[in-house]
């Protein structure tokens, strides 16, 4: 049978204080005997030579009349609290005893009467007439100065005894109402600790916390949990190497957060109380990451938070081949379907035997596809951009609306504040709200406009619609995570990316109502990586 925590605790606070008490005891037992025997000791000589010091007895004794000094003893011993009082005469026989008054005449027992005759005071430990007591001895001198009788004031040691017992029970008595109360005081106390161990056991405890440590180090993910001070509580081996950190995890604990990672706003202090955040692109030290936020409350107390982030880069890498496949995917189904309504047409127009009019709808769609192609290409020197371009083109057309690029469109070098996946991103997204938007709208369906165009100072992009616009009460949320203008499909995701992208590469977002409807996004990155002012005009962020 397993003995829970609390028991074993509590057993064992009960078990050591009381063992605790009993050595206490015997001990004070001890000490108490010991101090009462020097006590006693002292008031016993101190009696036997202030009686010795009596004029009247001095006289009496001196002169040996048996029945004054009875008189007068009778009355000494009555105030006293000694176990008896003995008064002899300098050949040692009794002259007076409080207890047996049958002894006058007998002679002292004990056989420590010889240095006392001599002069000299003593305490001892004898066994007289009454028992083992202990007593104290004093010599009577007459007037010239010779020993004429002795005092004897004794305390037997069955009433020290007495004594010693009585102090003990008192201290008994309060030793066991305080072991009451550490019985009381152990329980609460292991209760306590029992709850502020959700109830584990210590083995359990320590199995927790090894798994914990496997458990962090074996996440891909880079991990830090910071306590409500902002201060290092634990960071795993993958947050150390993303963020090229070589000293061991003991030696971060209990940093700074702020000494690890250069300040950004991701750890602002109002930021961190306003809300948790989930997949926000930033920036910590030289890597972009992209990253979530999370408090940890207790008993509705605030004791830190977890982050957790990864390398952009990684998830851009992989969501740039996803997006390439489903690119292609998309394109050739676009081009199938196309490709299909052409030859139903054209074997239509054959059927019918009209030859002439089959060349010439052949000749308009080869012009139509090559000038946009041969606009495209011209235009734009990256053949991902160019193929994302002819991709939204034709898919803008199964969906009964035309892209209309504008003539000023250039963009015939890199541009090296966005990486050619942000740009795809951007243009993408800013393309495919756009169509959307537009597909909603009343028919006919408007074209969409696209300007992209790079200058020595900015690149421009510029996507105008016609489509169903943005409603006055999303305006102002439209770049946060999960807002959407769409009523199908999982969105939210779009225009916070654009976002994203854009305000790290120091630029800035205009989104303005369209005449007579839809919406109008510009962007505006300068080349230089450093924000552009924009005019006052109607923002949506």
């Amino acid at each position: 049978m397993k003995v829970s925590f609390q028991i074993k605790l509590f057993i064992s606070l009960v078990a050591f204080f009381s063992v605790l008490f009993a050595l206490l005891g015997g001990y004070y037992y001890v000490d108490v005997g010991k101090q009462l025997y020097q006590e006693m000791s002292a008031r016993a000589k101190i009696q036997a030579e202030e009686i010795a010091l009596i004029p009247t007895l001095r006289n009496e004794v001196e002169q040996k009349n048996i029945n004054a000094i009875h008189d007068f003893m009778q009355k000494m011993s009555a105030h006293s609290d000694a176990s008896f009082i003995v008064i002899g005469d300098n050949k040692g026989q009794h002259l007076f005893h409080s207890v047996f008054a049958d002894r006058v005449g007998t002679t002292l027992v004990g056989g420590d009467n010889e240095a006392v005759l001599q002069g000299k005071s003593t305490t001892t430990i004898r066994k007289g007439g009454l028992g083992i007591s202990l007593r104290s001895k004093a010599p009577i001198f007459n007037d010239a100065g010779q020993v004429v009788g002795i005092v004897s004031v004794g305390y037997l040691t069955s009433y020290l005894d007495t004594i010693t017992v009585s102090k003990v029970v008192n201290i008994l008595i309060a030793a066991v109402l305080l072991l009451i109360a550490l019985f009381i005081f152990s329980w609460f106390f292991t209760r306590s600790i029992k709850k502020q161990i959700f109830s584990l056991e210590p083995r359990e405890i320590g199995l927790l916390v090894r798994q914990q440590k496997a458990m962090m180090e074996s996440i891909y993910e880079g991990v830090i949990a910071i306590d409500d001070r902002r201060r290092i509580e634990v960071i795993n081996q993958a947050a150390r190497k993303l963020l090229g950190l070589s000293q061991p995890a003991r030696e971060l604990r209990g940093q700074l957060i702020s000494q690890v990672i250069d300040p950004v706003p991701f750890f602002d202090t109002q930021t961190m109380l306003a809300k948790d955040t989930h997949d926000e692109i930033c920036r910590f030290n030289d890597l972009t990451v992209i990253a979530s936020r999370v408090h940890i409350m207790l008993e509705g107390a605030l004791q830190g938070w977890v982050i957790t982030f990864r390398d952009r880069n990684e998830i851009d890498s992989l969501s740039a081949q996803l997006s390439q496949v489903k690119r292609y995917v998309d394109n050739l189904r676009i081009m199938r379907h196309e490709q299909l309504n052409r030859m139903t047409t054209l074997s239509g127009l054959l059927h019918m035997g009209r030859y002439e009019e089959a060349i010439g709808y052949i000749q308009a769609q080869s012009e139509h596809a090559q000038e946009l192609l041969d606009f495209i290409s011209s235009r734009f020197s990256s053949p991902t951009l160019c193929g994302l371009l002819l991709g939204k083109a034709a898919r803008a057309r199964e969906k009964g609306v035309e892209l209309s690029f504008d003539p000023a469109c250039l963009l015939d070098r890199p541009f090296l504040p966005l990486g050619e996946q942000e740009l795809i991103s951007i243009i993408g997204n800013l393309l495919d709200n756009a169509i959307e938007a537009t597909q909603r709208s009343p028919l006919p369906h408007a074209p969409v406009e696209v300007l992209i165009k790079l200058s020595e100072q900015e690149l421009i992009i510029e996507v105008a619609d016609q489509g169903v616009g943005i409603k006055p009460e999303i305006r102002d949320q439209i770049f946060e995570r999960g807002i959407t203008t769409k009523t199908r499909g999982d969105h939210g995701i779009g225009l916070y990316l654009i976002e994203s992208y854009v305000t790290q590469a120091g630029g800035a977002i205009e989104v303005a109502d369209n005449t007579p409807r839809g919406a109008i996004f510009s962007l505006f990155i300068p080349a230089t990586g450093t924000a552009r002012q924009l005019e006052d005009t109607d923002y949506a962020t």
